[in-house]
């Protein structure tokens, strides 16, 4: 039986004081009743903290790898889970911290399994639409892929499933794999988006990720590191198009995967530059050193079906998105210099 629904949808977001997830509840909250799921294993509670004093938001400090009754939650009664259920579904958590990427690997093959599951189960058992939150690692680093231009979601990908990473990469090449078993075996409306490089506020600093650590070595009047030499580049969407894209995908007949990013290949030097002009940076250079193993050269996304038959492509520029992100993070850094510790 379809089940009624009383004023407003009622959706989960695992992961939703993520990065990503933060900006995907801002959002949401606006129109409907928001379960946010998340145990802060690389996320922050100062994402969401704006969120907490709103009636139609409800965080759960819990990790999506092991069960969970929504149902017994007494703060999740007055969203009447019981008779409403839940009507969507939007699956990002999983570890995402480049810095402490081995410390969390077994986290990581949890979340793209186990955790991967209980949330499909969620999307069985209420009838719910699903999207998860794959990546474009799927497809394997640049160099293993040759000289393709730009990468189409029909292309296998080459990765080697026995890697350092492969927790994250080949896990996440799994989970939709079961997304996709889910949607044929339950008759599940599962949705599978890939996502390439994004940035925005609320990236965490000090951890190993390409645009926080330029900002902050240019508030710091430091030299900024580009684990790679001149050439390495790399495509940026800029966040708030990243939810844009979920929401279209969300409300549409697609079931993907399909590509989400910029298509736009930009040196990675040339960002730092920038970055330098924009925080007046006068006394930072860009210097150059070894790759580490989270820093891939990734290939750009074809996204000619994001654009026919999603009707959405990136409208951010580079240049604003750095500006707003510089913001954000100059802001977090006054912040910490006052004594506060959040991330």
């Amino acid at each position: 039986m379809p089940k009624v629904i009383f004023d407003k949808r009622n959706v989960l977001v695992t992961g939703g004081a993520g990065f990503i997830g933060s900006h995907l509840c801002d959002e949401l909250v606006k129109e409907c009743k928001v379960i946010c799921l998340d145990n802060f294993v690389t996320s922050s509670a100062t994402n969401i903290e704006h969120l907490l004093p709103n009636p139609n938001f409800v965080f759960i400090n819990h990790d999506v790898s092991e069960p969970l009754d929504l149902e017994s939650l007494p703060e999740l009664k007055k969203f009447k889970i019981t008779f409403q259920g839940i009507q969507e579904i939007y699956h990002l958590a999983c570890p995402t911290s480049p810095r402490h990427f081995t410390e969390n690997c077994y986290a990581t093959l949890l979340a793209n399994s186990l955790g991967v599951k209980n949330a499909l189960d969620f999307a069985v058992k209420y009838g719910a639409k699903f999207l998860h939150f794959s990546s474009s690692v799927v497809y394997g680093p640049k160099d293993l892929n040759g000289d393709m231009a730009k990468i189409k979601e029909d292309y296998l990908g080459r990765l080697d499933h026995l890697s350092k990473r492969a927790c994250y990469d080949e896990g996440k090449r799994f989970a939709e794999t079961m997304v996709n078993d889910y949607r044929q075996l339950f008759n599940v409306d599962t949705k599978i988006m890939r996502i390439f490089r994004t940035y925005g506020p609320r990236m965490l600093l000090n951890d190993d990720q390409m645009i926080p650590d330029f900002v902050n070595s240019a508030l710091n009047n430091e030299d900024l590191t580009v684990l790679g030499d001149e050439n390495f580049s790399s495509s940026f969407c800029y966040v708030t198009d990243a939810v844009d894209a979920a929401f279209k995908l969300m409300n549409s007949p697609l079931t993907g995967p399909i590509n989400i990013g910029s298509d736009e290949n930009v040196k990675v030097a040339d960002v730092c530059r920038t970055i330098i002009e924009e925080t007046g940076a006068t006394n930072s250079k860009v210097v150059f050193k070894e790759r580490t193993l989270f820093m891939t050269e990734l290939p750009l996304p074809d996204i000619f079906q994001a654009k026919n038959e999603l009707g959405w492509m990136p409208v951010v520029t580079l240049k604003n998105g750095l500006k707003k992100t510089i913001f954000d993070l100059q802001a977090k850094k006054q912040l910490r210099g006052l004594g506060y510790n959040g991330q």
